[in-house]
């Protein structure tokens, strides 16, 4: 357990960058504008580099910016159109709109950074800092073990679509799992039981600390690494290609019994069609899981256990974007992308004319030729 005296926001925040901007010097390092009481948490690789320059802090400002008004506004249009419209208040939806409040979390984050940005430090302080990484980690592995519950239900729904659709209870059951599987990870670091929340590259946002010296920041690196990475990565790989697998079992079947009956095929084309669509989704969703979280686990590894001269404070600030441009991008794949949202919210907010006009309506009634309509149909509700 960590016992630095704790910081919290003062007055006497940034007297040490006023001071050294006074003082005129040439070239500052990073942590010149940190109070010299929260010192201990800067770990001295970081302090080795010099500070960025204003230009740099601007356009890092200007991406979050804009990541947050985007990401705020899809995560905000899909659980309000899922609270106010109860045609689609089901189990599968709840599933997403659950990813899209952690993603909300995610993006609740970036106007502090924006300020950290502007004053190059850390102006809540040492407070600031721990609800930062807190708040983090819960929207972070939280959404990780939402992706997995998200894939567990479409492939229940698909491979058992009369009698294997979650109920509401059992979904929110599930949900309740997802908070608690973060909260492990998310309170031990905040109240610095096992590990500690730290800044880490310009100093402008802040992490679990990797990069402390010793077996008990080596533990808890890989514990994490595996329960928030390895673990999701691993049930969203194997429900969808369970998903994958089922489907071509099933276009398997109807193609011999097309055969025994000897027809050219039983509605081929809606399997394959329904085929292309799940893997195409699925790809989509851990392609994003792997964009997203990979920087961020190879970086948290490579300080930890690699080299350090490879990790650069410039460097180390791309994973921080890209788990948050998912974050940003998990809407609009998940629920704006669903026909029935669209529809909805474009009665919310017709003035917003990106979503385009509604697909058409497929044919009911050739649907219902086959079982191959089944997956289709399931697919279509949970995408």
């Amino acid at each position: 357990m960590y016992t630095n005296e704790s910081f919290y926001p003062a007055a006497k925040y940034l007297s040490i960058g006023v001071m050294h901007a006074q003082l005129g010097e040439e070239e500052e390092y990073l942590g010149s504008k940190i109070d010299d009481d929260y010192m201990d948490y800067v770990h001295p690789h970081w302090r080795q580099y010099k500070a960025p320059q204003a230009y740099q802090h601007f356009l890092l400002g200007l991406v979050y910016a804009v990541i947050f008004f985007m990401g705020m506004m899809g995560n905000l249009l899909v659980i309000i159109t899922f609270f106010t419209t109860k045609s689609l208040r089901t189990p599968s939806n709840s599933f997403v709109v659950n990813l899209a409040i952690f993603d909300t979390l995610m993006m609740s984050k970036l106007p502090a950074f924006v300020i950290n940005s502007i004053v190059e430090g850390q102006y809540f302080g040492k407070l600031g800092c721990d609800i930062y990484g807190l708040v983090g980690s819960y929207s972070g592995m939280g959404a990780a073990i939402t992706n997995s519950a998200i894939a567990f239900d479409r492939y229940r729904t698909i491979a058992f679509p009369l009698d294997g659709r979650l109920g509401m209870k059992a979904a929110i059951g599930l949900i309740i799992f997802t908070w608690l599987w973060a909260t492990p990870f998310s309170i031990l670091p905040f109240f610095e039981i096992w590990s500690r929340f730290a800044p880490e590259g310009y100093l402008t946002t802040c992490s679990f600390d990797y990069m402390t010296e010793g077996k008990s920041t080596q533990l808890f690196t890989i514990t994490i690494f595996s329960w928030a990475y390895v673990f999701p990565l691993l049930l969203i790989a194997l429900f969808y290609s369970r998903i994958l697998s089922h489907v071509r079992a099933h276009e398997k079947m109807l193609k011999e019994q097309a055969k025994r009956m000897n027809v050219k095929s039983l509605s081929q084309g809606d399997e394959k069609s329904a085929e292309i669509r799940i893997a195409k989704v699925a790809i989509s969703i851990v392609f994003l899981f792997l964009c997203g979280w990979t920087p961020y686990a190879l970086v948290a590894l490579m300080g930890c256990f690699g080299d350090r001269k490879l990790m650069t404070a410039t460097f180390s600030m791309f994973p921080a974007i890209a788990c948050k441009t998912v974050a940003c991008i998990d809407p609009w794949i998940y629920a704006i992308n669903h026909p029935r949202f669209r529809a909805e919210i474009q009665k919310k907010v017709p003035w917003l004319c990106i979503f385009g006009q509604d697909p058409p309506k497929s044919n009911s009634a050739a649907d219902n030729k086959s079982t191959a309509s089944d997956v289709s149909e399931a697919k279509s509700e949970t995408a």
